[in-house]
């Protein structure tokens, strides 16, 4: 089930270094297409604002990332928690405040790793 965690935790990871990548350097290009509603007229007036969203973003993966290279197993599950947790209220914001689809990309992901998480924990 570790192995689980960690993949689930791994993806997580690369998620919001996707979002990182398309927020702070292709806003204005890949961020028009995966952001259809959005007038497109306000893509390069929000560049700024969008990178520092992505910045945010890489923080996340950093966490994550940093979770899976912790040895002792109590720390990893810790760390992995709260940084899934922070992935997953995210999650639920941006479905609350813009489209319920942010919650199927990145809430879900969170959850199932958490779930998987607090098992392992637990079980130590």
């Amino acid at each position: 089930m570790i192995i689980t965690a960690k993949i689930i935790t791994v993806i997580v990871a690369i998620l919001h270094i996707y979002i990182l990548w398309m927020e702070m350097f292709a806003w204005t290009t890949r961020g028009r297409k995966v952001f259809r509603n959005f007038p497109k007229d306000l893509f390069e007036p929000t560049k700024q604002m969008a990178a520092n969203q992505g910045l945010y973003n890489g923080f996340l993966a950093a966490g994550l990332l940093w979770s899976l290279l912790i040895n002792n197993n109590v720390w990893s599950a810790n760390v992995a928690l709260f940084f899934l947790s922070c992935v997953f209220v995210a999650g639920v914001y941006g479905a609350i405040s813009v489209t319920k689809k942010i919650f199927i990309i990145q809430g879900i992901p969170a959850l199932l790793g958490i779930i998987l998480w607090s098992i392992i924990k637990f079980s130590l």
